[in-house]
């Protein structure tokens, strides 16, 4: 049976972190309620559009399935801002101009929501989005409340830091040798790191610390046992 998180949202799941109140989203996205802001990691927009770009076939409507997730983020929240910690766009090659056209009909369906992107890796090389966007872009650190938004997970003597980079994932094991890989959200003692919200980009391994909080998303989250 799912669980509702205490905004009423299906499949969400309520914790604490550093003494404020979040909610993990089966969207793969974090709900701040006191700050009003909504927080993703690795959108990656444009990712299928530069595989095509590269002669490599693979699906349509990826980046339009993840804005209908986001848009249904918003619609449950009720959020004022977005916090995007780092890698909006995947690359040069993905700023496909029906792509940009999606994107931007989306962004007029949700005016106003404040968008702030923390540059990450790929924004380096993919560069800041269009001016049509309104997406307000700055480098890491970005502070937030007790909060600091980066891309990779580093440590900061500033505060809580929530990042993204890694993609974390975790293999869960059933019976007859059957395994599922699943997103997850990490909260360690000092460093946060949200799952990839793209759907088009790979999980990455994640050993475990003993200190670390683990929570997967499948229809629901679900806290592990340490």
């Amino acid at each position: 049976m799912t669980h509702d998180g205490a905004y009423g949202m299906t499949g969400a799941l309520d914790i604490m972190v550093v003494g404020q109140p979040a909610t993990l989203l089966p969207s793969r996205a974090l709900w701040l309620p006191t700050l009003d802001t909504l927080v993703v990691a690795d959108l990656h927009w444009g990712k299928a559009a530069a595989f095509r770009a590269a002669h490599v076939p693979v699906p349509m409507g990826t980046t339009s399935n993840d804005l209908a997730r986001l848009s249904h983020a918003f619609t449950s929240t009720q959020a004022e801002h977005l916090v995007i910690l780092g890698d909006l766009l995947h690359a040069r090659e993905g700023r496909h101009a029906e792509t940009l056209r999606t994107i931007a009909d989306w962004r007029a369906a949700h005016p106003h929501v404040r968008i702030t992107l923390v540059r990450g890796n790929h924004d380096v090389r993919a560069g800041d989005p269009p001016s049509i966007l309104r997406v307000h872009c700055v480098d890491p650190p970005y502070r937030l409340g007790p909060f600091v938004c980066t891309h990779e997970p580093l440590p900061s003597t500033e505060g809580y830091v929530l990042s993204g980079h890694l993609h974390p994932s975790v293999s869960m094991y059933g019976r007859g040798r059957q395994s599922v890989r699943l997103p997850a959200f990490v909260f360690g003692p000092d460093v946060g790191v949200l799952p990839a919200f793209s759907s088009f980009t790979g999980g990455g391994m994640y050993e475990r610390n003993e200190r670390d909080r683990l929570f997967v998303v499948a229809d629901e989250v679900i806290a592990l046992e340490r």
